[in-house]
């Protein structure tokens, strides 16, 4: 068996808690993005359009994480002996790109603006509208946030940082309004373009976070995972701490020093030990790999 009963519960039990979060999140993300979107065309408001296309890729990357959390839940099997949880840590990336790829199309629409004569229309139904998505995505955020970081899911936290963006790129539309209402025509395109920006800030950070999962950037602190080893009896220095993985995911690999006159069952027994310590203090820790040496002065 590549993973015991408990992990595998563990596993599905995480993965279709995040499936429901990624429900709960796509319905709003879609209301929000089909409102901003439809009025944005309405009233030529660039600002506004470029902020319901980023709530349409909220939505986008709801549907991307039923996939890749279907794949990374799977257990580790003997082709795949470490587990596919990786799987959403690729996922995460592809929200990184569509940032990208529309910060792009933002920046067409702003440009397209500042070379033309179009009116943006401010009414009342403008800042209506703009305010209520500013509190549905408030809660979307916080929400999505909260739980990603309760599962400890990659995918879950990058995808509430995207919203959190669209809390952000909102609140700018709000002001633009404002300033496109007193007679600073400009101001829309101005607004567009600094969406545009901040897009483009949010989706390099996830596409760097996501990055330093996949190099197998360390996960903990070896002070930490030290600490935990020595307080082990017989243990009498522990050294060459790594870990990888993802947050929710670490293996771990690591040195430790015994009395080099104790037999090869007693070294056993003690590094068994100093695992099960780990596991029991490190819930994240799903693998332990120990080398034992002999300790001279």
């Amino acid at each position: 068996m590549w993973l015991n009963i408990e992990e595998m519960v563990s596993t599905t039990d995480r993965a279709a808690a995040i499936r429901r979060v990624l429900w709960v999140t796509l319905f709003f993300n879609i209301a929000v993005a089909a409102a901003k979107v439809a009025y944005g065309y309405f009233s030529h408001s660039i600002s506004i359009t470029a902020d319901g296309f980023h709530s349409t890729f909220d939505g986008v990357s709801n549907i991307v994480g039923f996939v890749g959390i279907y794949f990374a839940s799977r257990p580790p099997d003997e082709e795949h002996p470490y587990g596919y949880r990786k799987i959403e840590t690729i996922f995460t990336i592809f929200i990184g790109v569509m940032m990208s790829l529309m910060c792009i199309e933002i920046f067409k629409q702003a440009y397209e603006s500042l070379n033309g004569e179009t009116r943006v229309s401010v009414t009342k139904e403008s800042f209506i509208i703009m305010v209520i998505t500013l509190v549905v995505n408030l809660f979307v955020m916080t929400y999505e946030n909260w739980m990603g970081k309760k599962l400890k899911s990659e995918f879950l936290v990058a995808d509430a940082k995207l919203t959190r963006s669209d809390t952000y790129l909102t609140t700018g539309v709000i002001i633009g309004l404002i300033f496109t209402k007193l007679g600073f025509t400009r101001a829309d395109t101005i607004v567009g373009a600094l969406v545009g920006v901040l897009v483009a800030k949010a989706g390099i950070g996830i596409l760097w976070e996501a990055a330093g999962v996949l190099a197998d950037r360390k996960q903990m602190d070896p002070e930490q995972i030290k600490e935990i080893v020595k307080s082990v009896d017989n243990v009498i220095y522990c050294h060459r701490v790594r870990t990888r993985g993802t947050n929710s995911h670490v293996f771990l690999d690591l040195h430790i020093k015994v009395n080099p006159n104790i037999s090869v069952i007693e070294g056993h027994k003690i590094s068994h030990i100093v695992e099960e310590k780990i596991k029991e203090n490190i819930k994240e820790v799903i693998d332990v790999l120990i080398h034992i040496e002999p300790y001279v002065d």
